[in-house]
Order: C-alpha cells, then structure tokens, then sequence
C-alpha cells in the first residue's frame, strides 16, 4: 500500500519554528514531487511549497524566505522547515504526491490540488503567543 504520513505539528509560538516531515511509504519518494498544502478553518485549501523530482522547489509569496522543503533519500522523507512563523500560518499542513512529469509543475501548476495523486491525513500547525 502507498501512502505519505506527516508528523511535525504543534503548538508554536510566534517567531518559531518547526518541522514537518512527510515519510513515503510503499513507493521511493525521491522518484516523485511532494507538495505541501494547508487549510485554516474556513478557507481553501492553498498550495504551499513543493520538491519536484529533480529537486526543482516552489514556494507561495506568503512563506517565502521562511520555509524551506527539502528532501531525505535515506529517510524516503520530504521536510518542510518553518521559520518565523506567524498566526497566519496556523493550519492542517497536507503532504501530496504528484506521479506525473515535472513540466506540468512549473508556475503555478505545482498549485493546483487536483494535480495530486494522493495526500497524507495531516498535521495540525498552531501558532499562537
């Protein structure tokens, strides 16, 4: 069976940080891009950062300079580091797994969710003093 699972959330206050990981399971992960999405109550889900397979990376305005997504071969992992993160960030964090070609990514294509094969079950984010 295929899947992603993310761990790494929590409770954070403002101007800190953590890290998300996304751990493949059932597949090479390396092979693959991995987007990271969010949703904050009442809101869309928004696309923000994904690792295509040839290490290509893409970020939303909103959070760069302060995520970084990278990738673990070894680990069969996808981390995202949050720095200085703000309220505005709190929200379940996805992790998605695109099996198609890189070029469908470039712009904002790696944005769009119906893009994604499958998603992991998510991991809550709060950011609050």
């Amino acid at each position: 069976q295929v899947e992603t699972v993310e761990f790494g959330g929590g409770l954070v206050q403002p101007g800190g940080s953590l890290r998300l990981s996304c751990v493949a399971s059932g597949f090479t992960l390396d092979y693959y891009a991995i987007g990271w999405f969010r949703q904050a109550p009442g809101k869309e889900r928004e696309g923000v950062s994904c690792i295509s397979s040839d290490g290509s990376t893409y970020y939303a305005e909103s959070v760069k300079g302060r995520f970084t997504i990278s990738r673990d071969k070894d680990k069969n992992t996808v981390w995202l580091q949050m720095n200085s993160l703000k309220p505005d960030d709190t929200a379940v964090y996805y992790c998605a797994t695109f099996l198609g070609p890189d070029q469908v990514l470039h712009g904002n294509g790696w944005t769009r969710k119906s893009l994604y094969d499958f998603w992991g079950q998510g991991t809550q984010v709060t950011v609050s003093s």
